[in-house]
């Protein structure tokens, strides 16, 4: 299996919190909680070791709350290559509905200084090139300017590995000047940098044959329920998942993400990738957390993903 390095430059520990129905401005009595050391980067890893990975996972972390990620690395057996940041790494929180809706309220993060920023510029030169592909996801914190991104993603891409990209707005927009492997936008997110309509899916599949045009070359589309359009080289495919009972959509775009990269670097069939991935990701939303917990259910929504060309 490959070696892989994800970046999470912003994680969060995230406090899930499930809801019959949320009543604004109303006292609310939670059905449970559950409490994830997170971030794009991190779930993606936690897939990946599922499938069999071997995985580092770098970023920035605070000094004051390492211990739930450090007690994930452990057990996950991920390598940890975090540079340390002074203050607390964020808590996002996530509303978790019964019927499927989950409301976000997500903190800023840390103020990364500069020397920091150039520590991990230092420790990415030191580990990169002992990597098979590289995936940086999830937002920016505070103190990290989107030009400083695209410069990172220029660094990375100079170790000539697979970089797949997953992040949006302003940072997604530097992203893409930088052409990597393989990026995984939402409808909304590739609507917002390309100036389109997210509910028009000729002008969204009409945006990633540019973005291809401009050297990228995987341009993986997540739809929600409505599943997962993938367009590549010689490939214009859209997945759609089975029914399941939707317990919380968090880590849903990650799982997929994960899932692709597992095929490709495999050496898969684009349908046969597309399916494992559309499966994962379904499996995603019936659980809190992340990560492949049963490969029975995994089997059954496999054979339940229905795959076409794109028109």
């Amino acid at each position: 299996m490959a070696r892989i390095l994800t970046l999470t430059l912003n994680p969060a520990l995230d406090l899930t919190v499930r809801l019959d129905t949320l009543q604004l401005g109303a006292v609310n009595r939670s059905l449970g909680q559950v409490s994830h050391a997170a971030g794009k980067g991190l779930n993606i890893a936690q897939v990946l070791a599922d499938l069999g990975h071997k995985v580092t996972v770098s970023g920035f972390l605070g000094t004051a709350n390492p211990q739930a990620f450090e007690l994930l690395f452990d057990r996950r057996g991920l390598v940890d290559a975090f540079v340390r940041v002074p203050g607390e790494t964020r808590c996002n929180i996530k509303l978790a509905e019964q019927g499927g809706r989950v409301t976000d309220l997500n903190g800023p993060g840390l103020r990364v200084a500069a020397e920091q920023q150039a520590e991990l510029l230092e420790e990415l030169e030191q580990i990169a090139a002992g990597h098979d592909a590289l995936v940086v996801a999830g937002s920016l914190p505070q103190g990290v300017s989107p030009e400083w991104f695209a410069a990172l993603l220029r660094r990375l891409q100079a170790f000539g590995l697979p970089l797949a990209l997953d992040t949006s707005g302003a940072a997604l927009r530097a992203g893409l000047a930088a052409a990597p492997w393989l990026i995984k936008p939402n409808e909304e997110e590739l609507a917002e940098v390309c100036g389109i309509s997210p509910s028009a899916p000729a002008e969204l599949h009409g945006a990633a044959q540019r973005l291809r045009g401009r050297g990228i070359e995987h341009v993986l589309l997540s739809r929600g329920a409505a599943g997962v359009s993938w367009i590549g080289p010689d490939i214009a495919l859209q997945a759609k998942p089975p029914r399941v009972e939707v317990v919380s959509t968090v880590g849903a775009g990650d799982s997929l993400l994960a899932a692709t990269l597992h095929g490709l670097l495999c050496g898969w069939p684009a349908e046969r990738t597309l399916r494992l991935a559309t499966a994962v990701a379904a499996q995603a939303v019936t659980q809190l957390g992340f990560g492949i917990h049963d490969r029975e259910q995994l089997t059954r929504l496999e054979a339940g993903v229905t795959i076409a060309s794109l028109d």
